[in-house]
């Protein structure tokens, strides 16, 4: 995992969550710091190898299918010299009457529901349950009244923790609820670090202007790889659209398409092939693709009211700059909103955000010296 030392949030939480007896934990960490190791770390720590993978023992929810098959492969990875079994709880990963078996499960809460009334999924014997990214579970639609459902499945002396970049106060009453008595790990908005991301941002006159500036930008998204979000679905299909017609290679990843859809994008992604990727606000936490040295920001993150989405804005730049890596973001600013927005996001967490060279040259030779 080339991990040399614990980071921040490892060097704090690990002595909570390997204690015994395990006691429950909400933890907050900025992304690429590695939180899914030390979850993962707990999960495999907690199992006893004895009893067979038919029961799972440790049951992990997150919010999209892409983070279900990144926490699995993390999962792998750790348990590389263990006899671990992971199983996928996702929509169409197990067809009706199949059996999950695995000794960690990792899936969504809707499927997890699903397999578990179908009696395909029995939760009797989990010992760790995680709720990964629990600000956008708990905050979502139906994704916090399913993870709510799952958690009288397992047993009440099993141990729950709740990870995620961010914690704004809305969910913490609910999280409190989820996880009783739980030990609390946070950070205040300006200890959310992303010193190793430089941001920077462009002017545009208007919307059709922003569209011609990142078709001019093509040449810095593939150096390296690039994600461009978006706020809506169909923002991101017009946009591919019409940069496909101009002779640029991009994809695009919504929650419209199919399971299968998602699965082959991803792994174009992971793989190289497919350099550029365009993708809404709601997966920006299930991507995380070490290659990743650009992201833009074609939409700023906002909620339904129109104000700044500021958790969203750490997520999204986060899938650059992973675990202390250097990165780049860059913001495409064509109104006073979105500038009133992204001053309101830079004043939150103290950041830096700066007007980019309208010299190209110097800003590819910044992402070829942080090229992974």
């Amino acid at each position: 995992m080339n991990f040399t030392k614990p980071s921040k949030i490892q060097e704090r939480a690990l002595p909570l969550l390997l204690r015994d007896p395990p006691t429950n934990l909400i933890a907050q960490s900025q992304s690429g710091t590695g939180k899914t190791a030390a979850f993962t770390l707990t999960m495999l720590s907690r199992i006893d190898w004895s009893i067979a993978p038919s029961k799972p023992q440790a049951l992990c929810l997150v919010n999209t299918r892409e983070l279900a098959v990144q926490i699995e492969d993390v999962v792998k990875h750790m348990g590389v010299h263990t006899p671990v079994q992971v199983a996928m709880a996702v929509k169409d990963a197990h067809g009706r009457g199949q059996k999950v078996v695995g000794h960690v499960v990792v899936g969504t809460p809707g499927t997890v529901l699903e397999l578990a009334r179908r009696r395909q999924l029995d939760l009797s014997r989990v010992k760790v349950l995680v709720l990964d990214e629990a600000d956008t579970m708990l905050d979502a639609q139906n994704l916090g009244e399913q993870a709510g459902r799952v958690r009288p499945l397992v047993p009440p002396t099993a141990q729950v923790l709740l990870f995620s970049a961010t914690f704004p106060n809305k969910v913490k009453a609910f999280a409190a609820s989820f996880a009783p008595s739980a030990n609390l790990l946070s950070l205040a908005p300006q200890d959310i670090k992303v010193d190793a991301i430089r941001q920077f941002f462009i002017r545009v006159p208007t919307r059709v202007a922003k569209f011609d500036t990142l078709s001019d930008l093509y040449g810095l998204l593939t150096v390296g790889q690039s994600i461009i979000f978006v706020h809506t679905r169909a923002t991101a299909v017009d946009l591919t659209a019409r940069m496909q017609a101009e002779g640029h290679q991009v994809a695009v990843l919504t929650g419209e398409l199919t399971p299968a859809q998602r699965d082959r994008v991803m792994a174009e992604f992971r793989s190289g092939s497919a350099k550029v990727l365009i993708a809404t606000n709601v997966l920006s936490r299930g991507i995380d693709v070490p290659q990743v040295n650009l992201v833009v920001n074609y939409d700023l993150p906002m909620d339904e009211n129109r104000e700044p989405d500021f958790e969203a804005y750490v997520h999204r730049i986060g899938r650059t700059g992973r675990f202390g890596r250097a990165g780049v973001a860059i913001n495409l600013i064509d109104s006073g909103h979105a500038l009133k927005m992204q001053q309101q996001i830079t004043a939150a967490y103290g950041m830096a955000v700066t007007e980019m060279p309208r010299d190209y040259d110097v800003m590819e030779r910044l992402l070829r010296q942080i090229r992974v």
